[in-house]
């Protein structure tokens, strides 16, 4: 019966070259990838298909919004739990191993490459918190660590792996070319815990107890205001994110739009109070092709189809209204 493995796979190049160099040994591999609101599947799709590997794919949404609330072991340089997210996954591919036959799992992690997430002691630390002691293979720099259970048994050669350590990526880089690899993103690419801007939206939820799904969804969309009162106003930077803003508001929200300019769809979450309203009308005629006139006409309503209202605002910038921009 032939090897298999279960490649962690994410679609950067690390993970894609752990998998070609367990495949230069004649082992079967298969991938398996997870999705959430702060990160997809795309991008280990595509490196599947190069790989010509199967994937194997899991939502852990409630997972990991626990993790990003409250991390045991801290965060990045952002909102990004790496540690404690990447224990989840290794557990979650130990899970799935029995079913698909595989005898151990593989992992595109070098040792050294990120300061927090990637120093020995974290490594150790998601193989010793994951359960995956002995099964859990990093075969770029295999060498630095103990011997694992497949390399013991035969399964797979120590000795044509590699002991990959610290920042530089030219051996990867190297490596790629020789494997002719080209469908792989940039470290950590894919997950926007790692991105400035929206960790901070997501920080300001967090301090306003308004952590939830659908609170989270809408930080990928539009311009973001704390009005005077504290209440959340989004605003779309185009047609198709006026349409996605459209589809994810929810009852109780109150919507705003420019009469006789082209604009923005700007939303509210939450009970509507005079200031707020004025405020996220000037902003909304702001951003659109009204915003040279003087006064402009904004109506607005609270979804999902109480009778629309309007008022006539002069169109002024958040700094000059005192709204806070996230």
């Amino acid at each position: 019966m032939a090897v298999r493995a279960l490649a962690l796979l994410s679609g950067g190049l690390d993970s894609s070259l752990a998998v070609k160099l367990v495949q230069e040994q004649g082992i079967e591999v298969e991938g398996i990838s997870f999705t959430s609101p702060f990160f997809g599947a795309e991008n280990a799709i595509k490196a599947a298909e190069e790989l010509k590997i199967k994937l194997h794919i899991l939502d852990i949404t409630t997972e990991i919004l626990g993790i990003v609330k409250s991390p045991r072991y801290g965060y990045g340089k952002n909102m990004n739990p790496c540690i404690d997210c990447h224990i989840l996954m290794a557990k979650k591919a130990k899970e799935e191993m029995e079913g698909l036959e595989a005898s151990f799992i593989i992992s595109g992690e070098v040792l050294g490459q990120r300061p927090k997430s990637q120093n020995k002691q974290a490594l150790e630390l998601v193989t010793k918190r994951s359960e995956t002691q002995g099964i859990l293979l990093r075969p770029l720099s295999a060498k630095l660590f103990p011997i694992t259970d497949a390399e013991e048994k035969g399964l797979i050669d120590r000795e044509k792996l590699l002991a990959l350590s610290g920042k530089g990526r030219k051996p990867q880089l190297e490596l790629a070319k020789r494997y002719n690899l080209r469908s792989y993103t940039t470290p950590a690419g894919g997950c926007l815990l790692t991105d400035s801007i929206f960790s901070k939206r997501l920080k300001d939820l967090l301090e306003h107890n308004e952590y939830t799904l659908d609170n989270i969804l809408l930080l990928k969309l539009g311009r973001h205001f704390r009005s005077s009162t504290g209440l959340k106003i989004i605003i779309g930077r185009n047609k198709e994110e006026n349409k996605r803003l459209k589809s994810l508001a929810k009852e109780g929200d109150t919507s705003f739009n420019v009469a006789g300019h082209r604009g923005p769809l700007a939303i509210v979450r939450g009970i509507l109070d005079e200031e707020t309203k004025e405020e996220a009308a000037s902003l909304c005629a702001r951003y659109s092709d009204g915003k040279e006139f003087p006064r402009v006409k904004v109506s607005y309503k609270k979804l999902p189809d109480e009778e629309a209202e309007s008022i006539i605002i002069t169109p002024v910038d958040a700094t000059e209204l005192g709204v806070k921009r996230i």
